[in-house]
């Protein structure tokens, strides 16, 4: 988790075509972001990890949108470093402990984070964060967990307008977001557009 502590920010990134996989972490790197989650939305998301794995060794790359058990397995056997969940769910926090992988498991209630801190996980991802009440939510629900050491990634609406605002809750260890890997800017392989904005999003954060 280091990388992600460091960086704290995780760009979020659907990729339709595996040869996009490669420029796209390489972009990301000139920028200066040494993370990336590949969300496991196409048919292509585990081929996309496996090339960058292969070819982008210094990139710490995870993968999102983890639903089921065995979709971890394929994440991690294709070469993800930790897994991002939208929701938090028995078989895949199992899953996760025996590989093992670093998960981040998505939590919205306090009834959720009660759950993930009985099954072990400390870094939760509160999705989606801006639907839910945004920072004064996440302020408010975090509360009666501080002192359990919990960490928050929120993800869902966090951009360059508020992740700095975000960032400055003591519960915040990243924010996660496609702000600066939209689908549409990978699809056209707007290679420099992205690097500017993984840039701008370093310099965002550590201003935090």
């Amino acid at each position: 988790m280091q990388a992600i502590l460091t960086t704290r920010v995780v760009p979020a990134a659907t990729v339709d075509d595996v040869d996009l996989a490669v420029p796209l972490a390489e972009a990301l790197l000139e920028g200066g972001l040494n993370v990336l989650e590949i969300t496991f939305r196409t048919e292509a998301a585990a081929a996309c990890v496996r090339e960058i794995a292969k070819r982008v060794p210094d990139m710490y790359l995870g993968a999102g949108t983890i639903l089921t058990a065995h979709e971890l397995q394929r994440a991690y056997e294709a070469g993800a470093k930790f897994a991002v969940a939208p929701g938090l769910v028995d078989e895949v926090v199992t899953r996760a402990s025996e590989i093992p992988i670093p998960l981040i498991p998505g939590v919205a209630t306090p009834t959720e984070i009660s759950r993930a801190i009985l099954m072990n996980c400390t870094y939760l991802k509160f999705f989606p964060a801006a639907p839910l009440g945004g920072i004064g939510m996440l302020a408010a629900i975090s509360g009666p967990f501080v002192h359990k050491g919990v960490k928050f990634m929120p993800t869902g609406g966090v951009d360059a307008s508020n992740a700095a605002e975000y960032l400055a809750l003591p519960t915040v260890c990243a924010v996660g977001g496609s702000w600066m890997v939209k689908r549409d800017l990978v699809a056209a392989r707007r290679w420099k557009d992205i690097t500017k904005l993984a840039r701008e999003a370093v310099r965002l954060c550590a201003l935090a």
